[in-house]
């Protein structure tokens, strides 16, 4: 019994932090789907949009290798989430790179489903996700 309570000792912040996860998550659906100049949403459902469905997954996937990285890493609930939305500002700088450094015609070539221009957004929102996480290892 003493193991099982020992064990359940840590479902509390668990709960917390997966929730603030979520949350974080769906803050950042919200806000990265208003900042990109397509409607990702409407690409993928209507259109069935690999490129945009390559796109925003890989904006999903960097934020959450991010915000893991933080959970991981963080001595409080409170440092989670000031790290949480420092990797959410991280992940806006990698699609503003990508849309006015790289890719000029990103807009233009992601609502054409042009493949290539999906992945190296995708790519780069993972990798700023990893670099990110390795960063928040203080």
């Amino acid at each position: 019994m003493d193991m099982l309570a020992g064990l359940l000792a840590g479902l509390p912040n668990f709960i917390i932090y997966f929730a603030a996860s979520l949350a974080f998550v769906l803050i950042f659906k919200f806000i990265y789907i208003r900042i990109t100049p397509y409607d990702e949403w409407s690409l993928i459902k209507d259109k069935q949009s690999v490129t945009a469905a390559v796109a925003l997954g890989g904006a999903f996937l960097g934020y959450c290798i991010a915000i893991a990285g933080a959970a991981q890493n963080s001595v409080n609930i409170v440092d989670f989430m000031v790290w949480g939305v420092i990797a959410m500002l991280a992940q806006f700088i990698a699609f503003a790179i990508v849309r006015f450094v790289m890719l000029k015609e990103l807009t233009t070539r992601i609502e054409n489903d042009e493949l290539p221009a999906g992945i190296i957004l995708a790519v780069v929102s993972v990798s700023i996700g990893v670099l990110n996480a390795a960063c928040l290892t203080y």
